[in-house]
């Protein structure tokens, strides 16, 4: 079983818009192998501490800072929790309130205290979450596996999957393969082929519902032209592992098919920055940290990208966007271009989190496209 909490869009704007003082953020990497968690646990020790220098530096109320520190001292000696861990860790503490997020996306140690959360790495994974299923198919086999990362893929269990043509009433005349994984047999078989695929679809629905995950088919190309005809899910690549995929187990399967998932973020990527460029020439987008600023204060932004590993500590004032940059990290200060994103949430706008590599302006922790001209 994977263990990944990806936080909903609704998740992350409450924690984008939540406001209390002695807010803690902890972000670390971690392992899915459970011998090896020890050193994740030592790391969240010592993130915990700087967060509690940062806490006691601010004459923050004793009492709070030591309900801060139990609860993360519980967390630390939960070995059932340790136990099921994803690639990241992502930690929103208060002195009344601990919630954890596992992600599949590697994230550098990080601790913040504020007022406020600190969400950048959370919108890295909702953008780019690095998770993707895959339909493997053939006339003897229908199986469903999950990818997360680099986390072990899964072969899942779907209410209503057929196993095979036989099973879905489907008859298989042409039911074995050639040694080149392409069908046998007239072309009458392509009723019953999409009778298959059809029931395939109906079955996977429920649980395709309402996401935005890739579905990556891995067949013989005649299923792959039959099962398109069928399809009901926005989300299915353009792209298949080819071949016939009885001869892959799930971990070969998810091999095959990250340089498709790969591929299509890089896709996403290079269609955000031509966007941003675009929209740049019309005066619809900018760079600059104080004009973005003022641009999410007003509501402004549809889009922004950030660079998820770039902190700017200091002050944003939400009623006009005027920044001031800290000198050092402290309670009193915070991530400002984390802030701008939580405003460009909050006034319905959407933030991407990206590498430093993938902006359109190498000078800059972030782009925005405007809803207007500024």
């Amino acid at each position: 079983m994977l263990y990944v909490d990806l936080p909903t869009t609704e998740e992350l704007t409450r924690l984008a818009n939540a406001r209390e003082p002695g807010s803690v953020t902890i972000v670390l990497p971690t392992t899915k192998v459970t011998q090896d968690i020890g050193a994740s646990i030592i790391e969240l020790k010592n993130l915990a501490k700087e967060a509690v220098r940062q806490l006691r530096e601010a004459a923050f109320d004793k009492r709070k800072i030591a309900a801060i520190e139990g609860q993360i001292e519980d967390l630390a000696g939960d070995d059932a929790f340790w136990a099921h861990q994803a690639t990241s860790l992502a930690l929103y503490v208060t002195p009344d309130n601990l919630a954890t997020f596992r992600l599949p996306t590697r994230l550098e140690p990080l601790v913040e205290v504020a007022d406020r959360f600190h969400i950048k790495p959370l919108i890295r994974a909702l953008a780019f979450p690095d998770v993707a299923f895959i339909l493997a198919l053939s006339e003897n086999n229908a199986r469903l596996v999950e990818m997360h990362g680099d986390l072990p893929a899964e072969a899942l269990k779907v209410d209503g999957l057929p196993k095979n043509m036989d099973a879905a009433g489907a008859r298989a005349k042409s039911r074995d393969v050639s040694p080149g994984g392409r069908f046998q047999g007239g072309a009458g078989e392509t009723f019953h082929r999409r009778t298959y695929a059809r029931k395939i679809d109906a079955a996977l629905r429920p649980l395709l519902a309402g996401r935005d995950i890739p579905l990556v088919l891995a067949c013989v190309d005649e299923f792959d032209a039959i099962y398109r005809t069928v399809n009901s899910y926005e989300h299915l690549a353009a792209e298949i592992v080819k071949g016939n995929p009885d001869r892959l187990s799930v971990s070969e399967l998810a091999e095959s098919a990250r340089p498709i998932l790969l591929r299509l973020h890089a896709g996403k990527i290079a269609a955000l920055n031509e966007q941003y460029l675009m929209r740049e020439k019309q005066g619809r987008a900018g760079a600059d940290l104080a004009l973005v600023a003022r641009a999410a204060a007003a509501g402004a932004i549809d889009t922004l990208l950030v660079d998820i590993d770039a902190v700017v500590d200091g002050t944003l004032d939400e009623a006009t966007g005027a920044i001031a940059i800290a000198k050092e990290a402290g309670a009193d200060s915070y991530d400002i271009v984390d802030e701008i994103a939580g405003l460009t949430l909050r006034y319905g706008g959407r933030a991407i989190g990206l590498r430093k590599a993938d902006l359109p302006v190498a000078t800059s922790p972030l782009a925005a496209i405007y809803r207007y001209p500024a």
